[in-house]
């Protein structure tokens, strides 16, 4: 085993667990999304928490999809293709990164 399809691997699992988190506790586990959490309750209770799970849930499915193939990738062919795994899942990541909280969560109001 080399250390790209291990860190690619491993990052797999934690988003593979992230996306279990979020199909088994559904609205409760919108608490785990960066900036929802810091909200006030009167604010969140305007936003429909169940859509805002499954969009993470398949964002973080997707993330994991991109690792799992940098794993077997690396495991296959050379260990460099993990690096290539990476660069495309953090230009995804930064594609879902919003500062501005009404452009992260403004399609989820009710």
């Amino acid at each position: 085993m080399n250390t790209g399809s291990i860190v690619c691997g491993g990052a797999c699992l934690l988003f593979l667990l992230l996306a279990i988190i979020f199909t088994v506790f559904k609205e409760k586990s919108v608490m785990l999304i960066s900036g929802f959490n810091t909200m006030p309750k009167e604010k969140r209770d305007l936003y429909d928490k169940e859509k805002l799970s499954k969009d993470y849930r398949n964002i973080v499915l997707i993330w994991a999809v991109i690792q799992g193939t940098g794993a077997v990738s690396a495991y296959c062919i050379s260990q460099y293709t993990a690096m290539i795994a990476f660069i495309i899942w953090f230009i995804v990541f930064l594609k879902d990164v919003h500062l501005d909280e009404e452009k992260a969560f403004g399609k989820y109001k009710k």
